[in-house]
């Protein structure tokens, strides 16, 4: 009886699994699932989890890798839009979007997409190569170069057609690699020397007016600094002329008293310093120390 009981739910515990893997399915993180009614897509899940169905063959269910997917395509020559021969590949990351369409365009084969994605984008980045300039790829100006907006281009182009009728979405571009046919190369080495040699004598010329108007500028505070000391100079002079004036008179009324001024001060200066001098008593101003010279001097002040 024991032996029946055990059987029995090891039987029910069957059934009931059974039953679960007839009328479920399992989504995983990095799928997007594809239920089909009759063979006929009905519904689609992208989220993960465990999900009713209606058994086989009434339903069926499809997984898809919902992951991203990198491509590369091929180094493709093209021609700029002002008729520069130009080598170019582009990466891309995309993914599944509509498992429908994509079931129904390719099979639920990735190899397939990716081969008709190849020439989806071959199309685009062709197309958008040839509507901008050589300088807007390779150029010694940060200015011109347009990497950015040409990636968002050609990116824009492939995610108008790959949508709707693939049933993927794209969800990055990039230039992956530039190249010059080796017929050009050296031309285009040459034009972005002399590119670049203009860019350094256009510097030098600002450099060299730079130069002219710091000289200029500093030439005339220089003859204004010289101006005004000049008439600082004349000012200071005719003040203390002025003021000599009344000196002057005096002793152009007594010379005998300005010449033993003179003397006095000229003797003043060269005993400033310790110093032995080993001169003529009679030199001027010496002479002053002798007692003739000191009385004809007090008679001159007299």
């Amino acid at each position: 009886m024991k032996r029946n009981s055990i059987t029995l739910t090891i039987g029910l515990v069957l059934i009931a699994i059974f039953a679960v893997l007839l009328f479920t399915y399992q989504v995983r993180q990095t799928e997007v699932a594809l239920v089909t009614t009759f063979g006929r897509p009905s519904r689609s899940k992208t989220e993960p989890g465990l999900f009713f169905k209606l058994p086989w063959p009434i339903e069926n269910v499809q997984t898809f890798d919902k992951r991203v997917q990198n491509f590369e395509d091929k180094l493709d020559e093209t021609y700029t839009q002002d008729r520069i021969t130009l080598l170019i590949m582009v990466y891309a990351g995309w993914t599944i979007k509509d498992p429908a369409v994509f079931r129904e365009r390719f099979g639920g084969s990735i190899a397939r997409a990716e081969s008709s994605l190849e020439g989806l984008i071959r199309t685009a980045k062709l197309g958008v190569v040839g509507q901008h300039r050589f300088s807007q790829f390779i150029s010694t100006d940060e200015k011109e170069l347009k990497f950015v907006e040409i990636e968002n281009e050609i990116l824009a182009a492939i995610q108008r057609d790959a949508g709707g009728s693939y049933g993927i979405e794209v969800k990055f571009l990039g230039i992956k690699k530039l190249e010059l046919p080796q017929s050009i190369t050296q031309p285009v080495f040459d034009r972005m020397k002399e590119e670049r040699q203009r860019f350094v004598q256009k510097l030098q010329a600002e450099g060299e007016s730079e130069r002219i108007s710091i000289s200029s500028e500093a030439d005339r505070d220089r003859d204004k600094i010289l101006a005004d000391a000049d008439s600082e100079a004349n000012r200071i002079r005719s003040q203390a002329e002025l003021e000599a004036a009344p000196s002057y008179a005096v002793l152009e009324k007594n010379p005998d008293l300005a010449i033993f001024l003179l003397k006095l001060n000229s003797l003043e200066a060269s005993l400033k310093d310790r110093a032995t001098l080993v001169l003529d008593a009679r030199s001027a101003p010496f002479d002053l120390l002798n007692a003739s010279s000191l009385n004809n001097a007090a008679s001159a002040k007299k």
